[in-house]
């Protein structure tokens, strides 16, 4: 999951990926997603392939519900060979990435009616990733004196 600019110390939204996974190769589905997306990871891990991706430069969003449903309208546009390769996956995933901090307390992410039923549509599921709150910040262990 790729991260935009942290503020530190508060949890936050950080993007939406689009997992595919299938018993077919879903090179040609990247290719056909074009510039639009950037791949995080196009391969096979055992029996399964796989295809992480998330919406490139200028497509990145602020929001989940504008990320999700700007990947539908991408996957809407396929042409047929692509469109067979999604509807044969399967399972295909909105991964929203969420970082946890300390404060505030409570955190929500919410999608629209209209988004979950884009998502439906395309039968996507949502998912909800959430990095801890000591994600990356380990700490040495203080000297002990003897």
């Amino acid at each position: 999951m790729a991260m935009k600019k942290r503020r530190l110390g508060t949890n936050q939204y950080l993007n939406v990926d689009l997992e595919v996974y299938s018993r077919s190769n879903l090179q040609p589905f990247v290719t056909a997603m074009g510039d639009k997306v950037l791949a995080l990871y196009v391969g096979r891990i055992k029996r399964t392939y796989r295809a992480h991706l998330e919406l490139a430069g200028s497509g990145l969003s602020e929001t989940p519900d504008s990320t999700i449903r700007t990947f539908c309208s991408l996957i809407r546009k396929l042409p047929r060979a692509a469109l067979k390769l999604w509807n044969g996956a399967n399972h295909c995933d909105f991964n929203n990435g969420v970082q946890a901090r300390h404060k505030p307390d409570v955190y929500e992410l919410s999608l629209t009616p209209e988004t979950l039923a884009e998502a439906s549509g395309l039968n996507a599921r949502i998912v909800l990733t959430i990095y801890g709150a000591g994600l990356g910040q380990s700490k040495p262990e203080p000297k002990r004196s003897v």
